[in-house]
């Protein structure tokens, strides 16, 4: 973008316009920051950096400071616009249910339907195209998830909520059950305030992470988180995890199903996040069946395909490893024991062993 000079705008009025398109468009709500976030910003993320916690993810390392300088990243940016859309499906299966079966395999709940990436950027390209209608051609970015953009931060300094000590977005009127987008432009629309956080001595997110990755308030080892494990991470969950992982086989929700505010969370009414195939309780054994082209047709679409179908299989032989004794997985493991892929056949031979000493206990 370029920076461009609007004459004759009335900029308060066009930012509460901005704000209730938004909301007819199906956001949940939207809110305005400056297109700069505070000093201290770079330096807390290259301490994280520096510690190693980005793991494999060498793209949060590689983009550097433009994660933290919007202006940078999209010169000319002068306001930003966050938006909130709610992901949970209301006809999914209780989580704590399948949490509890480890017969079944657990996928986050944000995964269930179709890509957010495509549902989020329509719908704020529809924004933008609605803005230009009103006022002209502008200068604007549309963002979701697929950029250095450090969305919760700038939506906490929009006001659209405050990051919680699980490091995600928290509202009062919505908990964390949703979606973030952002629609960088050239506009000087004035900012909404800040919102102070709400968290309190509440350390019920620390305390339930089954691999412990929230090492202290606000601050996430993505190298022990599972949502890393099972979808960043391109090799196998490391042996030291397995255990801890239980049924999770695509992401973790813990630590929001756990939070107070989550009472307040609503459902989506968005159609492509509705449950597909039944992946909101469906079993490790069913999963760990399908063939790839099955993985390729069920999932073409959805947020789990781009993990790829090795690495799908080997997160399910983890999940088979820790599931109580059963000879039907005895079986579907021993026919993938000769597996052409070690980031499969690895974890197979640990999924056999810790049923084998399973079946021992009986």
């Amino acid at each position: 973008m370029t920076e461009k000079s609007y004459q004759k705008l009335d900029y308060p009025e066009l930012a509460g316009q901005i704000k209730a398109w938004a909301q007819d468009l199906g956001f949940a709500a939207a809110r305005i920051s400056k297109a700069a976030l505070p000093p201290q910003a770079e330096a807390q993320l290259q301490a994280w950096l520096d510690e190693g916690c980005h793991g494999q993810m060498d793209y949060m390392a590689r983009h550097g400071s433009l994660r933290v300088k919007p202006a940078d990243l999209v010169p000319g940016t002068l306001s930003i616009v966050s938006v909130r859309l709610p992901y949970w499906p209301a006809q999914a299966q209780a989580s704590e249910e399948v949490l509890a079966d480890g017969r079944l395999a657990y996928l986050s709940r944000y995964a269930l339907g179709r890509d957010y990436h495509k549902v989020l950027r329509a719908r704020l390209q529809k924004l933008a195209d609605k803005v230009a209608e009103h006022i002209g051609p502008f200068g604007y970015r549309v963002f979701t998830d697929s950029a250095p953009v450090a969305e919760v931060a700038l939506a906490a300094q929009s006001g659209l909520g405050w990051r919680g000590k699980h490091t995600l977005l928290l509202n009062r009127e919505q908990g964390s059950l949703f979606f973030l987008g952002e629609l960088f432009t050239d506009l000087p629309l004035p900012a909404d305030p800040a919102e102070e956080g709400h968290c309190g001595r509440c350390t019920r997110c620390i305390d339930i992470c089954p691999t412990q990755a929230i090492t202290a308030p606000y601050k996430v080892d993505a190298r022990r988180c599972i949502s890393y494990l099972t979808i960043e991470l391109k090799t196998a969950i490391p042996p030291e995890f397995r255990s801890m992982i239980g049924n999770r086989v695509y992401g973790c929700d813990d630590c929001q199903l756990t939070c107070p505010w989550n009472r307040f969370a609503v459902n989506t009414v968005e159609p492509d996040f509705a449950v597909r195939h039944g992946l909101d309780q469906v079993s490790l054994l069913e999963l760990f069946g399908w063939s790839e082209a099955m993985f390729k047709e069920k999932l073409a679409g959805s947020p789990i395909y781009r993990i790829g179908y090795a690495k799908w299989l080997s997160n399910l032989a983890v999940g088979l490893g820790n599931a109580p004794y059963d000879p039907q997985i005895v079986l579907a493991l021993q026919q993938r024991l000769d597996y052409p892929d070690e980031l499969v056949a690895e974890p197979v031979r640990w999924a056999l062993q810790q049923q084998r000493l399973r079946q021992l206990d009986e």
